[in-house]
């Protein structure tokens, strides 16, 4: 089990990390910035950590089928849903072939 020292100091480190990427993308302009890389760097950090150490003390118990990992897979799935987000929220009408975007029928 992870001390409260430690478990801090991986919050503060993502948090960091993800400002230095959120930094970056705001310096830039590009949607997405400062605020919610870091957000999202500290709440994928906790679900790890919590899926990683969470339940340590119900898989002890007899008959107890439990899958943790499952918890911390979604953490990719949520990260594609963002990444996917962030790329219609630019405006870039290249995903269609016609010249000016979808034009209707």
């Amino acid at each position: 089990m992870l001390g409260n020292l430690e478990l801090i100091s991986r919050l503060v480190l993502a948090a960091a990390l993800g400002s230095v990427i959120g930094f970056e993308r705001e310096r830039l302009s590009w949607a997405a910035g400062l605020r919610t890389h870091m957000l999202v760097c500290v709440g994928s950090a906790l679900i790890m950590i919590v899926s990683a150490y969470g339940f340590a003390e119900v898989l002890t118990g007899e008959h107890v089928v439990l899958d943790p990992s499952r918890m911390a897979a979604q953490v990719v799935s949520g990260i594609g849903f963002l990444g996917a987000g962030s790329i219609l929220l630019r405006g870039d009408h290249h995903l269609c072939d016609h010249p000016r975007g979808h034009q209707g029928p």
